[in-house]
C-alpha cells in the first residue's frame, strides 16, 4: 500500500511549494517529521509550532534519499540545476510545461506525475489537473488525487496537450480575474469614485458576486437570466460581446496554451496512462 509516506518538496519556499507544505500539515495529512522541504536560502518558509518537527535542508538529493514521494515545485527554467536521481520514487512535477519525458529523463523515475496546480492552494482552492505515466500505480494515483484534495479540487486526465491547455486556464489562478478586477477598478476610479468605495465595489462583484456560479445556476443559465431583465446589466453584458470580449478571452487563452505547449518537446502517448497525445 501507499498510505503514509514520507514527502519532500524542492522549492518548498516557494508561493506554491509553501502553500502546499502548509495544507499538509493544516489538514494532518502527513505528520511533520514526514515532511522534507528542500531550498536554496536555508530559512524555514512556514509557521506554527509544527515547523521545528519538520525537515529543512539545502541538498535536493538529501531529500530524495529521505522521502518516498518527490514534489518539484520549481519555476520551469530552474529544473536543470535540480540534479536529483529519484529511481523507484513517485515525482510529482509542479512544472508549468515540461513533459512527462523530460521529468523522467532528468530524475530517472518512471513513476511521475504532471500536475498543475495554482496560487489558490495558498487559501485552499486551487483546481489541479494531473496526468500519471504509465508505471505510477493505483495506490499512487489514489494517493496523488488525495495530497491534491488538501489544497483544492483535482482530476486525473489523461492527456498531456489537454494538462498543457489547462495551464493556460486554470494554472494561471488569479490572473485573469485580477485583470479583470483591474479593468474595473480603473473605470470606476475614471468617474471620479473614491479609492476605498472603488476597491470594495469591484471585490464585491468579481469575488463575491462570482460564487452564485455553480451551486444555483449554469454560467448560461445566469447570464440569460440577467440579460433577460433587459436593464443596466444586459446593457453592460451587450456592448461587453459586441466590443469583442469573449474573442479577447479566447485570444488570450489560445496564446498561454501555445507557450505551455511549446516550452517541451512533444511526448509519446506510450508514455502516458492511455490515450493518444495531442498538441
Amino acid at each position: 500500500m501507499f498510505d503514509a509516506p514520507t514527502i519532500g518538496i524542492i522549492g518548498g519556499s516557494g508561493w506554491l511549494g509553501r502553500s502546499i507544505a502548509q495544507a499538509l500539515l493544516d489538514k494532518a495529512f502527513i505528520p511533520p517529521e514526514a515532511l522534507v522541504l528542500s531550498n536554496r536560502s536555508g530559512r524555514h518558509p512556514l509557521t506554527g509550532v509544527r515547523r521545528s518537527q519538520v525537515t529543512l535542508t539545502c541538498d535536493n538529493q538529501a531529500l530524495v534519499e529521505r522521502c518516498e514521494v518527490i514534489i518539484l515545485a520549481v519555476r520551469p527554467e530552474q529544473f536543470a540545476e535540480v540534479e536529483i536521481f529519484a529511481e523507484n520514487r513517485l515525482v510529482i512535477s509542479l512544472m508549468a510545461g515540461v513533459p512527462l519525458a523530460e521529468v523522467m529523463a532528468l530524475t530517472g523515475s518512471r513513476q511521475v506525475i504532471r500536475a498543475m496546480a495554482n496560487a489558490a492552494a495558498q487559501i485552499g482552492k486551487s483546481y489541479t489537473p494531473w496526468l500519471a505515466a504509465q508505471a505510477v500505480s493505483d495506490p499512487q494515483k489514489a494517493f496523488a488525487q488525495r495530497l491534491f484534495e488538501t489544497f483544492g479540487g483535482a482530476d486525473q486526465i489523461f492527456s498531456e496537450g489537454h494538462l498543457n491547455y489547462l495551464t493556460a486556464l486554470v494554472g494561471t489562478g488569479p490572473a485573469y480575474p485580477a485583470l479583470l478586477a483591474r479593468s474595473l477598478l480603473e473605470h470606476a476610479l475614471g468617474v471620479g469614485l473614491p479609492a476605498a468605495i472603488a476597491r470594495r465595489a469591484v471585490n464585491a462583484v468579481v469575488v463575491d458576486a462570482s460564487q452564485l456560479i455553480g451551486p444555483g445556476y449554469s454560467v448560461d443559465e445566469l447570464l440569460q437570466t440577467l440579460i433577460s431583465y433587459r436593464g443596466v446589466t444586459a446593457a453592460g453584458l451587450e456592448a461587453m460581446i459586441a466590443g469583442g470580449f469573449d474573442k479577447t478571452i479566447k485570444a488570450g487563452l489560445d496564446s498561454a496554451a501555445s507557450v505551455a505547449s511549446a516550452m517541451g518537446p512533444f511526448v509519446h502517448s506510450a508514455d502516458t496512462q492511455e490515450g493518444p497525445m495531442t498538441r
